[in-house]
């Protein structure tokens, strides 16, 4: 079986019990990086082997690690933080497993989006998860199509590039569409800044952001629907 294993994304706290049994029960636990992951081994004492399985390599490696599951090896995957495959190395793997009569296991935990979206004080019921934007080709496409969904946005972003994303977006969007942007969800500096895109985008101009973002976006609002509430009111 092919055990996809969360991992914290800052505060090692929040490592499952059952996350750390699966770590040390299996044969072979399958990390995006090595160094990374070998700190939260040690604070566990979980002795399990390690081997790199990232984005650079995990095309190559798929086969021979779907060989040694269907020999009868227990596998774990984790990334650095977070669900593997959510913006990070994963997919390829659980795929080709099920493709092959693979059992894979997803256990519960931690992921940088859920906490952000439901801090940001906007609707949460209904959302899109988009991850990383296109850096360059399809960008502008793909922020004009986002800028006509109704539903709650959430997006993964780069502190170098925030403060340019957050400009694109209040002009694609409007500069008046609310927002949030959250900065090492979990982490000692935790910090949710909420406001219009203008606001934001203004504010991260003048205040470079440090460490993992996430930038939720307020859905469009339907003009009749906004006509009927005010009706009401």
């Amino acid at each position: 079986m092919l055990h996809i294993v969360p991992t914290p994304i800052g505060n090692l706290d929040d490592m499952t019990l059952r996350g750390i049994k699966v770590l040390r029960e299996v044969d072979l636990i399958l990390s995006e990086d090595t160094r990374t992951s070998s700190v939260l081994l040690r604070h566990f004492d979980i002795h399990t082997p390690l081997k790199s399985f990232h984005l650079h390599n995990e095309h190559e490696r798929v086969a021979a690690i779907v060989k040694e599951l269907k020999e009868g090896r227990e596998i774990a995957l984790i990334s650095d933080a977070g669900t593997p495959g959510i913006s990070d190395p994963g997919f390829l793997l659980s795929r080709e497993c099920r493709r092959e009569g693979v059992e894979v296991e997803c256990l519960p935990g931690a992921t940088a989006f859920v906490p952000a979206l439901v801090a940001s004080g906007l609707p949460c019921d209904r959302f899109v998860f988009e991850g990383f934007l296109p850096p360059k080709k399809g960008r502008a496409t793909r922020l004009a199509l986002l800028a006509e969904e109704p539903r709650t946005v959430v997006i993964y972003e780069s502190p170098k590039r925030v403060a340019r994303t957050l400009a694109q977006l209040s002009e694609a969007f409007g500069s008046d569409r609310q927002a949030a942007v959250a900065r090492e969800i979990s982490k000692l500096h935790e910090t949710i800044h909420k406001g219009t895109l203008g606001e934001l985008a203004a504010h991260f101009a003048e205040h470079p952001a440090k460490g993992e973002i996430v930038l939720v976006i307020e859905g469009k609002i339907n003009p009749r629907h906004a006509e009927k509430n005010q009706s009401a009111e």
